[in-house]
Order: structure tokens, then sequence, then C-alpha cells
């Protein structure tokens, strides 16, 4: 009889909700995400686990984790879920093309050099399609992945995915930014080595690029100088303007940022400042028909 009582009892926004809380960790975010009020989500919750006669998760201080039913229902309502939103989408492409929602994480060098061009080619063809993009460093993307916040990520290809599917997405090369007064400044190319006598102006800790210059200055047996920590490229362009040092970005973020503050650019000669930021997902196979359209339209762009 249970089977009578889920068809009669189920539906799509229970469903969902029931996801979300999976997903987000709390019935709170879960609640906001879905813009159901939090008595009203935890009231379907409970009707859910009646229904069922069993309990779906176990609450503990942090926050709700799935049982072995519950397990077994995600699977299914994913499924389900996934199912339903392709068939909408199908029908939907004969009258208004396709339509969805997307979750992205990248870093910042993706944000900067790359993304907006890339989103506006893909949602000028797909004008319904919203993407929710979220900056953040490229191993707390991997982290964002697995946790279930995000459904396409964009990072460092030095970053461990911790078995996640990856791709190339794009490739970008390093270069030393400073003052035109600055002694380097006249050079074509200069090696890392050559720029440790010089202050630097860090970006945050938790950065590739950081952790690239750090491990450089390391392996020279030459510790970094570094002056102050800034949390993005503007920032730190701001303040090589104002003589605080010199430091490293990717070439095309300094385009569009250092020229207008009278700022140079010099290649850098080491191997490591050569990049592929790499697209990642948790599987292609279960990627909403929407989040597989924009994944598809981006890593046709590595050029």
């Amino acid at each position: 009889m249970l089977h009578k009582n889920l068809i009669r009892r189920l539906d799509l926004i229970t469903l969902k909700l029931f996801v979300a809380v999976y997903e987000e960790g709390t019935l709170t975010r879960a609640a906001a995400r879905e813009a159901i009020a939090t008595s009203a989500a935890s009231k379907r919750l409970m009707e859910l686990e009646e229904v069922l006669g069993i309990g779906l998760f176990v609450r503990n201080a942090k926050g709700m984790v799935l049982t072995a039913a519950g397990e077994t229902l995600l699977h299914h309502a994913r499924r389900m879920l996934f199912d339903l939103e392709k068939m909408g989408l199908e029908l939907d492409e004969h009258l208004q093309g396709m339509r969805g929602y997307v979750r992205m994480l990248a870093n910042l060098s993706a944000i900067i050099q790359f993304l907006p061009e890339d989103l506006h080619e893909f949602t000028t063809s797909h004008e319904r399609v919203k993407v929710d993009l979220e900056e953040r460093p490229s191993a707390g993307v991997v982290q964002g992945l697995i946790d279930g916040v995000a459904d396409i990520g964009i990072c460092s290809e030095d970053t461990d995915v911790q078995g996640l599917h990856r791709v190339p997405y794009r490739r970008d090369e390093l270069v030393v930014v400073m003052r035109p007064d600055h002694p380097l400044a006249n050079l074509d190319r200069v090696a890392f080595e050559d720029t440790l006598s010089s202050d630097h102006i860090g970006l945050h800790a938790a950065s590739s690029i950081n952790m690239r210059t750090h491990t450089a200055a390391r392996s020279h047996g030459i510790p970094l100088r570094v002056r102050i920590h800034v949390p993005g490229f503007d920032a730190m362009c701001r303040m090589i303007q104002a003589n605080m040092g010199i430091g490293v970005l990717p070439r095309k973020a300094f385009e569009l940022l250092g020229p207008p503050l009278g700022l140079t650019a010099v290649s850098l000669s080491d191997s490591w400042a050569q990049r592929t930021l790499i697209l990642v997902v948790r599987d292609t196979t279960v990627l909403s028909p929407v989040s597989l359209l924009l994944f598809d339209h981006l890593r046709r762009h590595l050029h």
C-alpha cells in the first residue's frame, strides 16, 4: 500500500525541498533556496517521513545528515526531478527556447578574464537561463562541488579535484606587474627569481597564484617579501600604483586593469607562469539538461 500513498501524496515541491535540505545541510537554508517558509518546509518534511514511515534525516549540531532510507530516496528523487526537468525543457524548446538555473563556482582568474564574454555568448542564445556565479579560490571551488552547492566549477589545473570529472577550459599566462619606473620594467622577460629582491603584493593565502609564487620562491631558497595581502586583482594594481611593490597577475587581467593606472607588465620566463584553467563537475551524467548545455558550451572554448 505504500506505493499508492506515495503516488497520492508526493509532490514536486516536497521532493525538491528534500533534495535541497540534503544539498544545503540545514532546513533553514533549504527553505530559503526554495522560497518556502521554514515552518512550512518543516511540516512538509515531517509529512513525507510520516508517509514513508521512516526517518530520512538525522539532525545533529552540524546540520541534517541522510539516513540509509534517505540516501535511497535521494537517488530516486534526483532522477525523477531530472527527468521532469528534461521533459519540460524539451517541450518548452518548441515555444521559447531552453530555460533553467545553473549554479557556478569559479576562481577570480576565470571570472575576470574569460567568463564575462563566454557567459554573454551563452545567455544571448539562451535568454531564459539564469546563472548564479560565485567567486571562490580554486580549492574552494572543488569543495563546493563536493558539498553540492554548485553544478559547474572552474579552477586552476594544479588543484586537487578529489576524483571529480575535469576537462580543460582556458589557458592563461602570469606576468609581473610593476610601475614603469621599476628597474625591471624595461625587460621583455624576467625570471621570477630576479623579482625576489623586490617587495611583492600578494593575493589572499588560498589563491592559486599566491601558492605558485610562494612555491617558486622556496625553490630558489629565497623567502617571498610580501608587503601586503589584498583580496583581488584591482586592489593589487592600486597597491602597485601606490609604489607598495610589484605583483603577479594573469596577463588578460592586467590588460583590463593595469594600463588605466599607468602600470606595465613583464613576461615571466618560468614554466609555471603558463597555466590551464579547468572545468570541474561531479558527474556529467547527473547534470541537469541546462547545466550540461552550459558545460558543453564552456568546454569548446579552449584555445
